[in-house]
């Protein structure tokens, strides 16, 4: 969503630019490595986060990349689990490097991709494409949705929203007319190929309770 951490809005690794080629061999060396590593950490996979070491990464991000206001507990991410209602994802390269986290929630036929976050430290590279592909190919027999902030919303970090919406289309996804205010914030609903209605929508946000389902209320359809 998402201010400029904010959650499903997530943040979105910046392009790796071309760089200049160095004449000293020493130094050739370790740019050439550096290039081969970046090529090595687009080759991403998605796992269910059930190691200490994953769920305890995954927390820290949690917290550090979205707001409290949006952020559910924990607790209840993990709860919810268990009743396999939602998915906690750890995003990691083929080494075995935590790279980011996505949590979704399941519901019918429906997923929701509810937090989605890239560490800082692997924010090049790509791999907010490479990682949002991989969840579209996990959910591919279902309606795959999220939300972004409102980007006709008169703030400061309106540019920001934008490149996010920008991001998200280059990548398949499409806006719908769905405008809801989730936790105080308006949301706008993009999706993949799919239709979602505001009732089916707020079905999955009862699914936490009532303290949660009514926080979500619909601005237009």
């Amino acid at each position: 969503m998402k201010k400029e951490n904010r959650r499903s809005n997530i943040i979105i690794g910046k392009v790796v630019k071309q760089r200049k080629t160095r004449y000293n061999s020493a130094s050739q060396v370790i740019l050439n490595n550096k290039d081969e590593y970046w090529e090595n950490k687009k080759i991403m996979k998605l796992i269910q986060a059930y190691e200490e070491q994953d769920l305890v990464a995954i927390q820290k991000l949690y917290r550090e990349a979205f707001p409290i206001e949006e952020r559910k507990p924990f607790s209840m991410l993990l709860q919810k689990r268990g009743e396999q209602f939602v998915e906690i994802l750890a995003i990691k390269t083929e080494e075995d490097r935590f790279c980011g986290l996505a949590i979704t929630v399941l519901h019918k036929d429906m997923v929701l991709l509810d937090y989605f976050a890239i560490a800082n430290e692997c924010r090049d590279g790509g791999l907010g494409t490479k990682a949002l592909g991989l969840l579209k190919a996990r959910y591919a027999d279902r309606r795959f949705f999220l939300e972004i902030e409102s980007t006709d919303a008169d703030v400061p970090d309106r540019v920001n929203r934008m490149r996010r919406k920008a991001f998200y289309e280059k990548n398949g996804l499409t806006p719908t007319s769905l405008l809801v205010n989730l936790f105080g914030v308006e949301m706008e609903i993009l999706v993949n190929s799919c239709t979602v209605r505001y009732e089916e929508y707020h079905e999955m946000y009862e699914m936490f309770g009532t303290d949660i389902g009514d926080k979500v209320t619909l601005i237009h359809e």
